[in-house]
């Protein structure tokens, strides 16, 4: 079975080793593999290569769009198992776009891996199929909020988001522009009653100086709310790059 792949700066699959930048794993060396398609459209996604195609019509702010064979590539289930193994890592993260569009290609990429750890990070609107979800030990759930661009009915699914609040492995990481997005937040965690120590707040960013000048603001209202907070580590390291 094939899996769509977003492609590298060299046009092949973005198959590489690095270490983790986000959330709960943060600093951790990974295999990682990125995923193409997604599901919704954020207006500053950084990944937009994943999925704002030709002819896509949704927005995103930098109004720009890719050529779609020149940013996805196929590759065998088998094949991409064995690209991971070659990394030698002994962690995998699966990211996307929205990588559980792709389950049962998924499912059979795992089956022909090693004994690994496996997270996926997902954007919550979906869930994994029993064969992909007995290998996962962490879920990545980055619910979007509105200043996403998504509307909440297509990015806030109540069913999913009490599947994933009910799940110990499952740990949140909400994207912050503005101080006024914790307030969204807030609710949700009065909705889902998320559990305490798994909620992330993470400044929305792509450049080591908006990153900064965020957090300034956004640690303090992480100390108040009892939350934990992300920082971009690969932005610091290697830049808004693929491959990182």
């Amino acid at each position: 079975m094939a899996l769509v792949l977003a492609t590298d700066d060299t046009g092949g699959p973005e198959i590489f080793a690095s270490l983790q930048g986000e959330g709960p794993s943060a600093g951790v060396p990974v295999a990682f593999v990125r995923l193409s398609r997604c599901n919704l459209a954020c207006t500053w996604c950084d990944t937009a290569y994943t999925w704002h195609f030709e002819g896509d019509e949704r927005e995103h702010r930098d109004g720009v769009t890719f050529d779609r064979k020149a940013n996805q590539v196929s590759l065998d289930s088998k094949d991409a198992a064995e690209r991971i193994a070659a990394l030698g890592q002994n962690r995998l993260v699966i990211t996307g776009g929205e990588p559980l569009m792709q389950g049962g290609a998924l499912a059979d990429m795992l089956a022909h891996l090693p004994d690994i750890s496996v997270e996926i990070e997902t954007n919550g609107t979906t869930k994994a199929p029993s064969h992909v979800d007995i290998r996962v030990d962490q879920y990545n759930v980055s619910p979007k909020l509105s200043h996403s661009g998504n509307a909440a009915e297509l990015a806030l699914i109540p069913e999913r988001l009490d599947f994933y609040a009910s799940d110990p492995r499952a740990y949140f990481k909400f994207v912050i522009a503005s101080p006024d997005d914790v307030n969204e937040v807030l609710e949700l965690q009065r909705t889902y009653r998320f559990k305490p120590g798994h909620v992330f707040l993470m400044p929305e960013g792509t450049d080591s100086e908006t990153l900064r000048s965020r957090e300034k603001w956004l640690a303090p209202l992480c100390l108040e709310h009892g939350f934990r907070m992300s920082d971009r580590m690969h932005i610091h390291l290697y830049g808004d790059t693929r491959g990182t």
